[in-house]
């Protein structure tokens, strides 16, 4: 008798999977809200009507595409708030959470990291321009698209990414999955950018924030804890709540 062959992926093939998934998210940022920006609107990068439809449609489909590709493999988190909200809601384990956090902060440090190695071969000004106008970072105040300031960040940020959560944990609910997840949480992604980025640019995912401020100078740096932890607030409101709004059943 043969035996089966094992199907679970290794500890590494995941963290992989998690950091090339951030990794495409986070490029996705780069090339719609920073090169397209550029490009399509120069003297006013990165304003321009455009560039948030641009930007949430970019990271709606690179999620989509990340999920189906990536998801199988480690259950397509790519997000330290989603993995803190599934942990929250009982559906990822506690002692796996930290090798995750470092997977994604990694995959988005590269991909910004690409960006900026681009950048330096790019038209002259370019990258010195891209980088003062915080090259893609959250912001509030006078960093916020809007002018909104800094508890309406907070604020926007709760809400968005426990939406965001409460949409995944419950399209990927193991006693009543949804077909087409990924297109459900993609579309949702999308949905809330546009809402969020004339607050302060949309994170709702801490280590896109922390990859696009490493190289967004100092004020994004300054203001970048409101956006690793409000998401993070968010998340565990999500994830603790999911249970008792949405899964009671009749006996």
């Amino acid at each position: 008798m043969s035996t089966p062959k094992a199907t679970e992926p290794t500890t590494g093939s995941k963290l992989a999977a998690e950091a090339v998934g951030t990794f495409l998210l986070v490029f996705s940022i780069m090339g719609t809200g920073v090169f397209g920006a550029f490009f399509l609107v120069p003297d006013a990068a990165p304003a321009g009507g455009v560039i948030p439809i641009a930007v949430a449609l970019g990271l709606g489909v690179a999620l989509i595409i990340s999920v189906y590709a990536f998801g199988p493999i480690s259950g397509g988190h790519f997000n330290p708030a989603v993995t803190i909200g599934l942990a929250a809601a009982g559906r990822f384990e506690w002692r796996n959470v930290g090798a995750y956090l470092v997977a994604q902060v990694v995959g988005g440090l590269l991909a910004t990291t690409a960006a900026m190695a681009i950048g330096v071969f790019g038209p002259e000004g370019w990258l010195a321009a891209a980088q003062a106008s915080g090259f893609g970072s959250n912001g509030y105040g006078e960093h916020s698209p809007g002018g909104f300031g800094m508890v309406a960040a907070m604020i926007i940020e709760v809400i968005v990414t426990a939406i965001f959560v409460w949409v995944i944990i419950s399209v990927t609910h193991p006693d009543r999955p949804t077909p087409f997840a990924g297109l459900a949480i993609g579309s949702a992604l999308f949905l809330l950018i546009l809402v969020a980025i004339p607050v302060d640019n949309a994170s709702i995912n801490p280590a896109r924030s922390l990859a696009a401020a490493l190289y967004g100078g100092s004020d994004a740096l300054m203001q970048l804890w409101v956006f690793i932890v409000f998401p993070l607030i968010g998340a565990l409101i999500a994830g603790l709540s999911y249970k008792a709004l949405f899964d009671n059943v009749k006996r």
